[in-house]
């Protein structure tokens, strides 16, 4: 098992992007694939491939991570800036991730 407090994180066309494992778990995809407990070999390596998600929104995404890490325990939180043209490639990024379930 891999018990590093990063995890990286790989866009379909190669970008690998390392990120706090613990900021990674608000996607219950990522936490899955994460378990000690499954039989994911992300488990045991640290890192989660994403096939279907390009780099340019994986960078994204990521950025998300992080400021719902730094935001988390606020009452006041700042509006993220999406870029217009990556609306729909995020939107289905968040349902892969499972990240359009997740209580803020």
């Amino acid at each position: 098992m891999s018990d590093s407090k990063y995890v990286t994180l790989v866009s379909s066309d190669g970008y690998e992007f390392v990120v706090l494992r613990e900021a990674t778990l608000v996607s219950p995809a990522i936490k899955s694939m994460l378990d000690p407990n499954s039989q994911f070999s992300e488990a045991i390596t640290g890192r989660c491939i994403f096939q279907e998600i390009s780099g340019t929104v994986l960078e994204k995404v990521v950025e998300y991570f992080q400021y719902w890490y730094k935001n988390r325990d606020q009452d006041q939180v700042p509006d993220m800036e999406v870029p217009v043209e990556l609306c729909l490639e995020l939107l289905m990024a968040a349902d892969y991730l499972g990240l359009d379930n997740v209580d803020h």
